[in-house]
């Protein structure tokens, strides 16, 4: 039964008995539980980045790699801060009723979060190829693995999803 100060109960979206605020909570969980992921793998892909500066062959890297390098920690720092960015607005609107809110930002972050990173993978893995094997197989590298991203995080995802909808509203496949 609902407190007073909650709102009715409603099941019609996924069958699921609960409260618009209880939704948001469990979403809110959701979106913090991606970002820990998220957040984990750019750690540690960062600290990667950093550390290389400090080798002794860094100095041997040419202009394009040192390029490609200075991207790559601004990407780094980009998807950290895009991850971390829902955080900050929970802690500012903490209280204030606005967890729908915090969710709808934090999903929308999360969705630029996967973009930077997938950019970030890519340019690392191209970043080392070049580095140890040229540029031809920074470029055939590279570009597999955004093909890999791309179906493994936009086709399938997206494929899945229609055959849900077309599940859901009844009709046949």
């Amino acid at each position: 039964m609902p407190l007073e100060h909650d709102e009715p109960r409603d099941d019609r979206v996924d069958g699921r008995d609960e409260t618009r605020n209880e939704r948001a909570d469990r979403n809110w969980s959701d979106v913090l539980q991606e970002l820990r992921v998220l957040q984990t793998g750019t750690q540690i892909l960062t600290g990667f980045l950093l550390a290389l500066a400090f080798q002794p062959a860094f100095s041997d890297l040419s202009a394009e790699q040192r390029t490609l390098y200075l991207v790559l920690i601004v990407l780094s720092a980009l998807s950290a801060v895009v991850a971390l960015a829902p955080v900050a607005l929970h802690r500012l609107l903490f209280a204030r009723r606005a967890k729908p809110t915090v969710v709808r930002f934090g999903h929308g972050c999360l969705l630029v979060a996967l973009g930077a990173v997938s950019l970030l993978l890519v340019g690392v893995v191209a970043f080392v190829f070049d580095v140890v094997l040229g540029s031809a197989a920074s470029w055939i590298s590279g570009g597999a693995l955004a093909a890999v991203i791309l179906v493994m995080w936009v086709v399938v995802p997206l494929t899945l999803r229609r055959d849900r909808d077309r599940d859901r509203s009844g009709r046949t496949r």
